[in-house]
């Protein structure tokens, strides 16, 4: 995730030392002081969910499917992530809340020391889930939303979803769980994206993650919708406009790109264009100390059969499962030639990603976007929107190595 209200706003979040190494800058609570050392685990609990929606990742169906880990399973994977390290762990799907058992889970990762989190559609929060939720221990609830009504319900394939799950927020809100914005940006939903925001601060809301598309479960079927170079990059500007606005005007929202680590080189660019050469640098040092893409580093998958993956969207391909060995020993067993090879990527990229000025902040971004659209994971990612003068540094205005002096 790359904070675009830290990078130009200075507002601090209690991400900033699992990120930034910044946990002394902010006056939030933080998740960690330092940063992370080991990986944050999405764990998709279930394979159903109640609505099918077409960018779904996990190909989700409406079915149980066979295989799922049980409550027993899920409390002795949590035990395992605890013993290695893991700082965070969201509960995710299909839809995590057709688990009778989740408030269970997220009691037992609160007690093991491990923050829980909930990526949600919403739509089957009540008012009395939400206050079971937050009493398990749970620390945040994103709820996934795609466009103003019409083309969020036309995404997700169910007439109602935008509304049900704007019922689920508020539910949230009620008793005091914090709460925000997923939303995947595509070709279809790009314009909304202002007026959902709008709406949903108006609706009480501070959090907002825009989302790339990534190219595995069904995203990989509706490439065709996906932005184009240009209109991406307009896309993000817009982000970064629209959160300096509102920040303007006294509204502290917190806004963040993820799955798309152009996104951070971009970041520099803006930042040099419209703040200055000083602050270009910080947002450098800040983006660099970050790392870049974290497939196969820090955040890892582990699916509703214990299959681990090195990012939630790549389940096409598995390291091994937790039924067998441990967590720590499948993440940290580098005789896998991709997870060596992704460890030291820089080594690998191809084409413009090996040349690139920005390759320690972004490290060649989707490594799932490259292998499904030329065949090899190493390849460029075909949604990099740079110019060729910013990857090349051809402009003579650009440094990206921070003078410590300054």
């Amino acid at each position: 995730m790359i904070s675009v209200s830290k990078l130009l706003c200075d507002l601090g979040a209690e991400g900033d030392g699992l990120r930034y190494d910044a946990a002394g800058e902010s006056d939030r609570e933080q998740i960690r002081e330092r940063k992370q050392r080991r990986p944050v685990v999405v764990w998709n609990t279930t394979k159903q969910c109640n609505l099918y929606c077409d960018h779904c990742y996990a190909a989700a169906d409406t079915e149980v499917a066979p295989g799922e880990l049980s409550t027993a399973e899920g409390k002795r994977l949590l035990d395992d992530l605890a013993d290695y390290g893991v700082p965070v762990v969201l509960f995710s799907g299909g839809e995590p809340l057709v688990r009778e058992d989740l408030d269970e889970l997220v009691a037992y990762a609160a007690d093991a020391g491990i923050r829980p989190v909930l990526s949600t559609n919403g739509t089957l929060i009540t008012e009395e889930r939400a206050r079971a939720l937050k009493d398990a221990g749970l620390q945040y609830a994103g709820v996934s939303v795609d466009g103003l009504p019409e083309r969020n319900d036309a995404f997700r394939g169910q007439e109602g979803a935008f509304d049900a799950a704007l019922d689920g927020i508020e539910a949230c809100q009620s008793v005091g769980l914090k709460t925000g914005l997923r939303y995947t940006i595509t070709d279809a939903n790009a314009d909304d994206l202002t007026d959902v925001v709008d709406l949903l601060h108006d609706a009480g809301l501070d959090r907002f993650c825009f989302y790339h598309l990534d190219y595995g479960g069904r995203g990989d079927e509706i490439r065709d919708v996906d932005l184009s170079p240009d209109r991406r990059r307009e896309a993000v500007e817009t982000v970064c406009d629209m959160t300096r606005a509102y920040h303007d005007e006294g509204e502290e929202i917190e806004t963040l790109l993820v799955g798309n680590y152009a996104d951070a080189a971009y970041l520099v660019e803006y930042a040099r264009e419209n703040l200055g050469e000083a602050q270009a640098r910080r947002v450098y040092e800040y983006l660099r100390v970050n790392g870049g893409d974290p497939t196969g580093e820090r955040v890892a998958d582990i699916d509703y059969q214990g299959n681990v993956h090195l990012t939630q969207f790549w389940q096409g391909y598995s390291l091994g499962n937790v039924r067998d060995r441990s967590f720590g020993a499948i993440w940290e067993d580098e005789s896998n030639p991709l997870l060596a090879a992704l460890r030291e990527r820089t080594d690998h990229l191809t084409g413009k990603c090996a040349d690139c000025q920005y390759q320690s902040v972004c490290r060649g971004g989707s490594r799932l976007r490259a292998l499904s659209v030329h065949d090899d994971p190493f390849a460029p990612d075909p949604q990099c929107y740079l110019t060729d003068a910013e990857i090349r540094g051809e402009n003579p205005a650009v440094d990206t190595g921070p003078n410590p002096a300054d």
